[in-house]
C-alpha cells in the first residue's frame, strides 16, 4: 500500500468514520438494496462478478471494504474489481486521470501511547492497545491511464459448469457434519451439525449453494473453529449479529466461487438497521468476523484438477 497518515485519529474522528460507514449501509437497507448483494450480470453492474481486489498485489480486500468498494463499482459503473492507491497507479507506470475521485477505505490497527507503555513499564503489565481505524483513498483502474495490459484486464468470471461441484467439494472438504433433508436450514452449534434442505426443494437451484454458505457460515464460529459468540437468542443483539455475520460470509463467498448472491434473510433487515443505529461499529465488527470465516471456508477450495466431474455432481444429486 502506499504511505498515508499513520497518526491515530481522536475518538471524535474515529466515531465520525464509523458513523459515515454505517450511516452509508442503512441508507442503502432502506431504500431497499443491500450492499453485500449486487446486481451482477446487469447493465447496472459491469464488473464480473468477484472479490475486490489490489490490482497492483493482487490481494482481495476484505471486512467492510469489499462491501464500499462493490458499492462505489455499482454506483460509477466501473467495469473491474481492480484498485490502486494513487502511488501504486505511478510504480506501474500509470496515472489517476485527472479530476476523478477516489474511494475512501479503511484499514484496521492499534496503537499504544507512550504513556500506556511507560505505566505498563513500571507495573510489569502488558500496554493495553488502542484499536482504530486508518483511512486512505484508492481509485478503481478504470480511472487510470497508461497502467500495463494485464492489470487493465478484467478477470473473467469462472466458468458456469464449474461452481456446483467447487461448492458440492468444498463443502466436504470442510469435515463439517453437513446433512441433507428437512424443510428448513440451520445450524446447531451445541451438536455442531448443519442441515439443508435438498436442492429440489429450492425453486432456483443455485439458492441451495447461497443457503449452504450461510449455514457454514455459521457453522466457522464454533469453539473449535473461529470461536465466535454464537450463544444469542433469537431477537437478541448477539443473534441479529451472528445473523449479519452468516448472511456477508456467504455473499463474500459466493463472489469468490462465482454464484451471484442474494438475501436469504431479508425479514431481518429491519432488525439490522436497528442494531445498527444503536452500535455504530456493528457493521465494521460483522463484515470483519465474515471476512475471516469466508477466508477460513474458501481455504478448503480444492484444486480444480480434484473436483468432481458436473455432470457426475447433478446424477447424483
Amino acid at each position: 500500500m502506499s504511505r498515508h497518515d499513520r497518526t491515530p485519529r481522536t475518538g471524535a474522528d474515529r466515531a465520525n468514520l464509523y458513523d459515515e460507514i454505517t450511516g452509508k449501509i442503512i441508507a442503502e437497507l432502506e431504500a431497499g438494496r443491500v450492499p453485500w448483494v449486487q446486481p451482477w450480470g446487469t447493465s447496472a453492474a459491469k464488473a464480473p462478478l468477484g472479490l475486490p481486489r489490489n490490482a497492483a498485489t493482487s490481494r482481495s480486500y476484505s471486512g467492510i471494504n469489499v462491501l464500499i468498494l462493490w458499492g462505489a463499482v455499482i454506483e460509477h459503473g466501473f467495469p473491474g474489481q481492480g484498485w490502486l492507491t494513487f502511488r501504486q497507479a505511478l510504480s506501474l507506470g500509470g496515472h489517476v486521470r485527472k479530476g476523478e475521485r477516489g474511494t475512501t477505505v479503511v484499514h484496521a490497527d492499534r496503537f499504544t501511547p507512550e504513556d500506556e507503555k511507560r505505566r505498563a513499564f513500571e507495573a510489569g503489565e502488558e500496554a493495553n492497545a488502542i484499536p482504530f481505524l486508518k483511512r486512505f483513498t484508492v481509485f478503481n483502474t478504470a480511472q487510470c491511464d497508461d497502467l500495463p495490459e494485464d492489470i487493465e484486464a478484467a478477470a473473467p468470471p469462472p466458468p458456469p459448469g464449474m461452481i456446483e461441484p467447487q461448492v458440492e467439494a468444498l463443502i466436504e472438504a470442510t469435515g463439517i457434519d453437513f446433512r441433507i433433508g428437512g424443510n428448513r436450514a440451520f445450524y446447531v452449534p451445541s451438536l455442531d451439525y448443519v442441515q439443508v434442505p435438498p436442492p429440489a426443494a429450492y425453486f432456483e437451484p443455485i439458492n441451495w449453494h447461497r443457503t449452504a454458505l450461510h449455514e457454514l457460515g455459521h457453522a466457522s464460529g464454533h469453539h473449535s473453529r473461529l470461536a465466535r459468540d454464537l450463544s444469542g437468542s433469537f431477537g437478541s443483539k448477539p443473534y441479529f449479529v451472528e445473523e449479519c455475520v452468516a448472511e456477508l460470509t456467504s455473499a463474500f463467498c459466493c463472489a469468490a466461487l462465482g454464484i451471484t448472491p442474494t438475501v436469504r434473510h431479508s425479514d431481518y433487515i429491519g432488525a439490522w438497521i436497528e442494531t445498527m443505529r444503536a452500535d455504530n461499529r456493528v457493521i465494521v465488527r460483522a463484515a470483519s468476523q465474515a471476512s475471516k470465516a469466508a477466508d477460513w471456508l474458501l481455504s478448503f477450495q480444492p484444486d480444480a484438477e480434484h473436483l468432481p466431474n458436473a455432470d457426475d455432481m447433478r446424477r447424483a444429486a
